[in-house]
């Protein structure tokens, strides 16, 4: 596994590659306090400054844990597409409409009674800093690297890792 550290735009741009690819990851807030409050979370949308961005009930245990300690981490987890994701940095609570518009889908119905729903908010997560793992072959390429590797002893280049500072 390849090494390279990114920064500003080229960590910006692997975040929200990663972040779109794998979609859902656990949200933990409350990092202070053992067992941190994680729950899984739909990414919405990842803007042009790295920032990304949730939906989420006013009322929900993570945005009371926001409130009082706005450090957040973000751990995605794609296991079918071989590409992983932990993010730290700190969230905003965003009342906007216009936002909360933007950023609703019709799937967002199984939580919310629509982008009007009084108790509807978005989450602004803005990164700090992120390591990643990532591989762009397919699965079955990269079990076949595996499994050379085990058979041979020789390396075999299965992804890149590396730190990100946005």
């Amino acid at each position: 596994m390849s090494q390279e550290n990114l920064y500003s735009q080229k960590a910006i741009e692997k975040i929200t590659d990663i972040a779109n690819d794998v979609d859902f990851c656990m949200f933990a807030t409350n990092l202070s306090i053992q067992p941190i409050s994680a729950v899984p979370m739909s990414t919405k949308k990842v803007d042009e400054r790295g920032n990304i961005w949730f939906l989420s009930t006013k009322d929900s245990e993570h945005n009371a844990n926001i409130v009082q300690d706005d450090n957040t981490q973000l751990l995605y987890s794609g296991t079918s597409s071989m590409k992983f994701l932990s993010v730290y940095g700190y969230s905003e609570i965003v009342y906007d409409r216009e936002i909360i518009k933007d950023l609703y889908s019709n799937a967002d119905n199984a939580w919310f009674d629509g982008d009007e729903d009084p108790n509807i908010t978005a989450i602004k997560f803005v990164p700090q800093e992120a390591a990643y793992w990532s591989n762009d072959d397919n699965k079955l390429i990269t079990l076949f690297k595996l499994a050379r590797a085990a058979v041979t002893g020789e390396n075999q280049d299965i992804g890149s890792s590396g730190q990100m500072k946005v």
